[in-house]
């Protein structure tokens, strides 16, 4: 299956990025098919024929996730955005829960006060420790 992708290139710390159009077994940074453009996120410039990313897709070429999207937002084509990541499932088997401003949960002001007698409880049972460790006297001592 053919992918319209970035390809990154440059330096550390100076990314520079290929549109090319890639077998999606190759390898990231192998040969490519065809050079369709370049992104430059330093400047957020993008140069991309338009008619070749078009047709590649007429010939069966995705897009992967991250180059539609960079697509899509300079109006090179038309589509919506796509999810390039999912959120990771919690062990208990339930995704997590996104929330946003207007969904986050009231803060209970009482979290401080638990947390306080936790640690009061905590040097309680120290000092219950404390005492029920006591010294014995060995019978060396004792005479």
């Amino acid at each position: 299956m053919l992918k319209i992708r970035l390809q990154r290139i440059g330096k550390r710390g100076q990314a520079y990025f290929k549109v090319v159009v890639k077998e999606h077994t190759s390898r990231p940074k192998g040969k490519y098919l065809e050079l369709l453009g370049s992104y430059d996120p330093h400047k957020n410039e993008i140069t991309v024929d338009a008619d070749r990313v078009k047709y590649w897709m007429s010939q069966g070429a995705q897009l992967s996730a991250t180059a539609n999207n960079l697509l899509v937002g300079r109006g090179i084509i038309e589509g919506k955005k796509v999810r390039a990541w999912k959120p990771k499932k919690k062990k208990g088997g339930e995704a997590p829960v996104e929330a946003g401003p207007a969904k986050q949960a009231p803060v209970a002001e009482s979290k401080p006060e638990v947390a306080e007698e936790k640690k009061e409880e905590t040097k309680e049972e120290i000092k219950t420790e404390e005492l029920v460790v006591a010294p014995t006297e060995t019978p060396e001592t004792a005479s």
